[in-house]
């Protein structure tokens, strides 16, 4: 028996969908008004996936895609510590005149 040699890009593929659900924020809804959009991604996924899914989802042509990982922040509550869960977010950047409207989300 053969096993085949799955590589990376073949790996994160096989996942099918990169964007979790729209960051909703006082900060992002501001950015919004200016083009720039922010979705919870996965945390595996890289700016191409991202840029092809947001166009494919929402029909926009997208011009730059940022990303930034949260990291997990500590938390207490009396004598037991924890952590919040850490994710990674990305804000796409849309061409000129086109918009989203996550209302309808």
């Amino acid at each position: 028996m053969s096993k085949k040699n799955i590589t990376t890009t073949e790996r994160r593929s096989e996942s099918k969908y990169v964007l979790i659900k729209p960051h909703i924020s006082e900060k992002a809804t501001d950015l919004s008004n200016e083009g720039f959009y922010v979705f919870i991604v996965k945390k595996g996924a890289n700016k191409r996936e991202v840029k092809d899914e947001v166009e494919k989802k929402y029909k926009v042509k997208v011009e730059k895609v940022m990303m930034i990982n949260v990291h997990p922040k500590k938390k207490r509550i009396g004598r037991t510590e924890g952590e919040t869960k850490g994710y990674k977010k990305a804000i796409v950047k849309l061409k000129k005149g086109q918009n989203i409207d996550l209302a309808l989300v």
